[in-house]
């Protein structure tokens, strides 16, 4: 079966959750995790969860598998933490859960930043990969690098992932 075909078959509506991750952020200002929450609903998704957590490894593993758990995620979209400062511990936290890693976001998503933002694109660490029966996408923080994963890979795909997943 074609790409196509599996798009066709995918469902159009998919159980998501926001896990931002900051030490500054509070639920009331976090304009990239809101952003995400809006574009979702718009895109026809049922947000089911948006929570703010610190830069912490085992405070973000255990938001992000509670998550999955008590909400029944398909998909859960992580932003903020993904840099290189001493602090940003997402991508350490959440890639060792995956049981299948998506390479192909993180390459992707470095190429499209890369033509947006020059060689500064290299400071970005994202990843995507499956924990369980959700799929999981990690971006940086900022509100437009979170508008170009969300509208140029993951909102198109993000269907056709939880179909493949399902099977």
């Amino acid at each position: 079966m074609g790409v196509h075909q599996h798009r066709k078959m995918a469902p159009a509506s998919v159980g998501v959750g926001i896990l931002s991750v900051s030490t500054t952020r509070s639920i009331d200002d976090d304009d990239s995790g809101r952003w995400i929450a809006r574009q979702a609903g718009k895109e026809g998704h049922d947000v089911r969860f948006h929570q703010v957590v610190t830069d912490d490894t085992i405070a973000i593993r255990e938001a992000a598998l509670k998550a999955i758990r008590d909400h029944g995620l398909q998909a859960l979209l992580v932003t903020g933490g993904t840099g290189i400062t001493p602090t940003d511990v997402t991508i350490e936290a959440i890639k060792p859960l995956f049981a299948k890693e998506m390479t192909a976001f993180g390459t992707l998503f470095a190429q499209l930043s890369y033509e947006e933002i020059d060689s500064a694109a290299i400071l970005s660490r994202a990843a995507a990969g499956i924990i369980g029966s959700t799929v999981v996408f990690c971006m940086p923080g900022s509100k437009k690098a979170c508008k170009l994963a969300c509208k140029a890979l993951i909102f198109p795909e993000l269907g056709h992932v939880v179909a493949h997943i399902r099977q």
